[in-house]
């Protein structure tokens, strides 16, 4: 696997190049921006991922396409490994590849092609084995299903402000009243507003920031039970019937199935 320094690759003379890097626990980049679109996948750990406009979680065998051009600062979950694709403007658009961020499923195929590009030169040949590879990359990100796994924050700043502190310390029982004192709005204005900004009411934003937070905590090893009651949770059960809801498994399950995935990744 290549390491390479940022602006490596985006100069370099090809619309599509890889590389890969390991982080420690805890790790953060601080808020930056590419001029190339960005692929990032977990193949280990649990990535967080903070705009503008939202959160995202990045399971393993999941990755992030950010647009060129957005600021995101990244943070580590557990012990991390990454594969990054950067994709020219020109060569994202021809492609069709999405003009927000999203959180996409990686087929088997697509990690085999995230596996193999970060292996390629910088400079691969565009008429040989190496440059259909790059192109089969772009066609297999395109094909990939969203996932609702982020957060959306409004635009509005009051609202904004109170929603990133939220998100550094998500709680069940935060209520929807002092939200809105805190905004200095009426709740009529305030829940007609975040529906307006978020697309969804506050209830339900602030059940899946818990369910998202849950995501990294149960990532970097906390047990399912602490992490459900200090979320506010009534019990373990309610917990993951609710993770099981919006994800489609359970919590022992989905990072069963992941760490499986991880493993088998490792190996390949």
């Amino acid at each position: 696997m290549r390491h390479t320094r940022v602006d490596a690759y985006e100069n370099a003379p090809r619309d599509v190049v890889a590389t890969g890097n390991d982080y420690a626990a805890g790790d953060i980049l601080p808020a930056h921006a590419h001029k190339r679109a960005q692929l990032l996948y977990a193949s280990t750990g649990v990535v967080s991922v903070v705009t503008d406009r939202g959160s995202w979680v990045v399971p393993p065998r999941r990755a992030l396409w950010i647009p060129p051009g957005v600021p995101h600062e990244v943070h580590m979950s557990g012990e991390v490994s990454t594969r990054s694709v950067y994709v020219r403007r020109e060569a994202a658009d021809a492609a069709g590849l999405p003009a927000h961020c999203q959180v996409i499923e990686v087929s088997p195929l697509l990690h085999a092609l995230l596996l193999e590009a970060v292996d390629l030169p910088l400079e691969y040949a565009l008429d040989g084995r190496d440059g259909r590879v790059m192109a089969l990359l772009l066609d297999e990100i395109r094909a990939m299903p969203a996932l609702p796994l982020n957060t959306p924050l409004p635009e509005e700043p009051r609202l904004r402000r109170l929603c990133r502190a939220l998100l550094a310390a998500p709680a069940l029982e935060i209520d929807i009243d002092a939200m809105a004192h805190k905004a200095g709005m009426s709740r009529r204005h305030f829940t007609r507003l975040f529906r307006q900004q978020t697309g969804m009411s506050f209830a339900a934003w602030r059940q899946q920031a818990c369910l998202l937070a849950a995501l990294t905590r149960l990532g970097g090893g906390e047990p399912v039970t602490t992490v459900a009651i200090e979320l506010g949770y009534a019990s373990a059960s309610a917990f993951s019937a609710a993770f099981r809801r919006a994800l489609g498994a359970p919590p022992s399950r989905y990072l069963a199935m992941h760490a499986r995935d991880s493993r088998e990744g490792a190996a390949a």
